[in-house]
């Protein structure tokens, strides 16, 4: 198939999605990426200052324009929204500009069907472009954090444990940090206000600003949250086992029942998300290589279902999405609402396509 043959037909697949195309603004405030998607992410933006002092950005992905656009509408109807065009990042191995396409579900009222019809449509893009052997990378966010809420810890270390999901050299060093420190009985904490006083009086005779960096209760707050992270013993034997759960990467049915016998054997409860990993493997067809890795999760902590990459026999990723919630209610929805979506990395396919 020639060049404009494959973006006829790629152009016909986005319409048959019924889905409203849609063109977020080529500069956006850059705020919303930093709060969200962290400082890695933040510093491949391209990004300029305007005169009144904000910082903003070319466009760098097209989800978030469109769920925060779909939240400052007020709607909670189902919508379904499709994109094609260019986009913005530094990277070290190709252009700052280059061109990505996807599909994104918000509210649909069956939300395993909504991920299925993601699925589908990138499948559908991957053939194409004449993709041949691809393979389908999968996680779950909802088993880890099912899985997070029952190990045996203390709760002041879930949040940072979650919070490295998905990072695995983060996680390696934290949990090395944790099996590293000793079961030591915890001491009483000084009370923060007189450490609070205590900062103060140290500062002002150094002749430090109370003001101009982190002020006396903002260290007094640090420090003692620090002390009770200290204290917080995680025992070796949740530590070993969260490790092996998080070392599953195998064919996709095999790991999951690894990860059912892991679960029977320490009465941990994970058959929600098990299920619903298997159903939605069941939806794809059976010829193509699926891989489930327990610790797989893209850098974002929005993500909350299942999430996937779908790779070159290279191991290319092609495509890329799940099931991410979270994002709406961070945008400021007032309630749950459910959304999945995918990106297409077009200059990728092309390459693909030309071998």
């Amino acid at each position: 198939m020639s060049a404009d043959a494959r973006k006829q037909a790629f152009e016909d697949l986005l319409t048959a999605q019924a889905a409203s195309r849609i063109n977020p603004p080529l500069l956006l405030p850059a705020d919303p990426y930093f709060d969200l998607a962290g400082e890695e992410f933040g510093r491949r933006l391209l990004l300029t200052t305007g005169s009144d002092g904000a910082e903003y950005c070319l466009r760098p992905e097209f989800t978030l324009p469109i769920v925060a656009d779909y939240i400052r509408n007020g709607t909670r109807e189902p919508a379904s929204f499709a994109y094609h065009g260019p986009i913005f990042r530094q990277r070290p191995d190709g252009p700052a500009e280059f061109t990505q396409a996807g599909l994104e579900l918000l509210a649909q009222r069956d939300a395993d069907l909504a991920l299925d019809r993601v699925l589908a449509f990138a499948r559908d893009a991957l053939t194409v472009y004449e993709v041949a052997a691809p393979r389908i990378r999968l996680g779950s966010v909802a088993l880890f954090e099912s899985l997070l809420a029952q190990l045996e810890m203390p709760d002041a270390w879930r949040p940072r444990i979650r919070h490295r999901f998905g990072h695995d050299e983060a996680m390696d060093r934290l949990l090395t940090r944790l099996e590293a420190a000793p079961d030591v009985p915890r001491a009483e904490q000084p009370h923060r206000d007189a450490l609070i006083e205590d900062i103060t009086e140290q500062m002002v005779a150094a002749g430090l600003s109370l003001t101009e960096s982190r002020t006396p209760s903002e260290i007094a707050d640090r420090y003692l949250e620090q002390q009770a992270l200290d204290a917080a013993h995680v025992s070796p034997q949740t530590l070993a086992l969260l490790r092996r759960i998080l070392a599953i990467s195998a064919p996709a049915l095999e790991a999951l029942s690894l990860v059912e016998a892991i679960a029977h054997s320490e009465g941990l409860d994970l058959r929600a998300p098990v299920a619903s990993l298997k159903r939605h493997i069941d939806a794809l067809p059976p010829e193509i290589e699926i891989v489930f890795e327990a610790g797989f999760s893209p850098r974002l902590d929005y993500y909350t279902g299942i999430v996937f990459e779908i790779q070159s026999a290279e191991g290319q990723v092609l495509a890329s999405g799940g099931q991410y919630d979270r994002l709406l209610e961070r945008l400021g929805a007032t309630a749950p609402i459910a959304a999945s979506g995918c990106a297409l990395w077009i200059d990728r396919l092309e390459a693909e396509a030309a071998r």
